[in-house]
Parts: structure tokens; C-alpha cells; sequence
């Protein structure tokens, strides 16, 4: 093989997410002056004149809104100023928020039923004190150190890189959420889902993903409980809605396809490293997204250090995604 060529191996591996059909836009424009003898210009001609939105939209991390909360927020001590081992960055907490959340205010609240997807590190010997949710489904994505987990419902957990975790909140729960190792920092993926129904009993459970599970092909770790949507009863984890949550680490130069289906869509995020998107001529870094809509086809390509992607697929809903792009 001469040197600087690219390896890339198509994996046969092409799972169809079920993914919103075309979403068009009007903008809004000062209206011109109207000669009362021209015929009004049609809004609908206008509406359908408009190019159609891409299957595929890039959301750029650069979009994403940065939180670095004050550490007694969530019960936890001052920002040590001298000895700081083990720590990564200034704050206790850092966290990207994808959708409207705390206090970030924004039209940007949700893409379909994921209402919530917050990218959290948090430094050595810090975390979430004891706090309540309600009629949410929360998965949670070890991505990098452990994440020990406590609730009102007697759950008592250390989870690490590749678990996933789900609390149906339903009539309610309280829990807590805490990074003990006091050498190395914790990084998890939080999304927030929408449930089919209020007032669920309370659930919690984990599953462990392997690496080998994760390895050049899509690993399903969440999806719908029996009798609520796509690929339903079939996931480690399972919630009360039609969504699923799937994960790949693909090896340098490994290509894996992704597919929307009818009536779905997709909200795809690098989690670490880089992927090409063949079809688009895009590339996905670390913490960047993208909005998949239905009929989206795309191949990614990982970059020379790899690429870790989670991709959380729904059922369609008309008037999702970002206005802003």
C-alpha cells in the first residue's frame, strides 16, 4: 500500500432507523409594497418555492449553548484553587446542551420525542446532590470514567464507559449523580425522552455494552418496551416510548452506513474522534450533531483517530429540527 493512502472497508452492517420528512421553512422577510392593480404574490406559491430542507443538517458544536454552573448549585464544594490533580477544566461541571434547557432559553426545545441531550463532564470528587424528575424517560451514556448512581427507589450503582442506564421519573424519583474517582474525570451523555403515557411507575435499570458489542457496527442499547414502536421488546434497555438509542466505535478508515426509514428520524452525535459524511461532504468532530430526516441515506466514514457515534432514533414529527442552520 503506497503511503497516505486512506484505508476504507464498507461494513455490510446497515441497520434502517426508522427517520421527519422534509421540512420546509418560510422566512421571515419584510413584505414589498404591492401595486393595488399586481395580484397579491400567493404565501403558498411562495411557501412551495422555497428549497426543500436537506435530509441532512449539520448541527455544529459551535451552536451548542456551554453551562458552567456554580458548584453549590448541586450541593458541591468551591472550585479548588491550588490542588487541582486530576481535574481537566476550571469549573466542577461542563455541560452542552443540545436543546433548551436550565438556563438556556431558546425555540430550539426538542427534535421529536428527545426533549433533552446534555454532554456532561464532571471534574473529580463532584456531581448532581440529591434532585427529583417527573414523567420523563432519562437514558444515560457512560462515555468516559464512572458514574455512581443513587435513588428513592433503594438503586445504589457505579457504572463506566459503555453503560447505559434508564430511570422511567413517571409519578416521580428522586436520585443523585456523582463522579467519587478523585483522579480522573467523568463524561456522560444525558437524554431526556419523551414517554407515551404520565403517571408511569417508577423504573430503573442498566446494561453493560462491550467494546466488541460496539466495535465497526451499530450496538442497540435502548429501544421501546413491548407494544410501543419500532424494533419494540427487543432492546437490553427498554422505555416507554418509540425511540431507540444505538451506539458504534468504528476503527480507523472503517466506513458504516446509516439509513432513515418512512415516517422516522434521527438525531446523530459524535461523541469522540471524526467521521466523514460521504453523500454530504461533511465531517462530524467531536460534540458536533446532526438532524436525519426520513429517506436519509449517509455513510460515515471514520477519521484517522476513529469515531464514536450514538444516534437516537424516533418516529417523525412534523416541524422538528433547528431553525438556526
Amino acid at each position: 500500500k503506497s503511503r497516505g493512502t486512506r484505508r476504507v472497508r464498507a461494513l455490510t452492517v446497515s441497520p434502517t432507523l426508522a427517520c421527519p420528512s422534509t421540512l420546509v421553512t418560510a422566512c421571515r422577510s419584510r413584505q414589498p409594497r404591492v401595486n393595488p392593480k399586481t395580484p397579491k404574490p400567493s404565501a403558498l406559491g411562495a411557501f412551495f418555492a422555497m428549497p426543500p430542507r436537506s435530509k441532512f443538517v449539520k448541527v455544529p458544536h459551535e451552536k451548542l449553548f456551554t453551562s458552567t454552573p456554580q458548584p453549590s448549585m448541586f450541593g458541591n464544594p468551591p472550585n479548588p484553587v491550588q490542588d487541582k490533580r486530576g481535574w481537566s477544566a476550571l469549573n466542577w461541571l461542563t455541560s452542552r446542551f443540545h436543546f433548551s434547557f436550565a438556563e438556556y432559553s431558546s425555540r430550539n426545545d426538542s427534535f421529536g420525542v428527545l426533549r433533552v441531550m446534555n454532554d456532561d463532564l464532571v471534574q473529580p470528587n463532584r456531581g448532581f446532590g440529591e434532585h427529583g424528575h417527573a414523567n420523563m424517560e432519562i437514558c444515560t451514556y457512560v462515555v468516559d470514567g464512572e458514574l455512581t448512581h443513587k435513588d428513592s427507589l433503594g438503586t445504589a450503582e457505579t457504572l463506566g464507559r459503555g453503560a447505559i442506564q434508564f430511570m422511567t421519573s413517571g409519578k416521580g424519583v428522586r436520585h443523585s449523580e456523582h463522579n467519587l474517582d478523585g483522579s480522573k474525570p467523568l463524561r456522560f451523555i444525558q437524554m431526556w425522552i419523551t414517554p407515551d403515557a404520565g403517571g408511569l411507575v417508577p423504573n430503573y435499570g442498566s446494561h453493560l455494552t462491550t467494546k466488541q458489542d460496539r466495535l465497526n457496527r451499530w450496538c442497540d442499547a435502548v429501544g421501546p418496551v413491548a407494544g410501543s414502536g419500532a424494533h419494540a421488546g427487543t432492546a437490553p434497555v427498554q422505555i416507554h416510548a418509540d425511540c431507540v438509542i444505538r451506539v458504534a466505535e468504528l476503527e480507523p478508515g472503517i466506513a458504516l452506513r446509516l439509513q432513515c426509514a418512512a415516517k422516522r428520524q434521527a438525531y446523530l452525535l459524535c461523541v469522540e474522534g471524526d467521521a466523514g459524511v460521504t453523500e454530504h461532504g461533511e465531517t462530524l468532530t467531536r460534540h458536533d450533531a446532526a438532524e436525519l430526516s426520513a429517506g436519509a441515506d449517509i455513510t460515515l466514514v471514520a477519521g484517522t483517530k476513529g469515531a464514536h457515534m450514538l444516534v437516537v432514533e424516533m418516529a417523525e414529527r412534523r416541524g422538528s429540527g433547528r431553525d438556526d442552520l
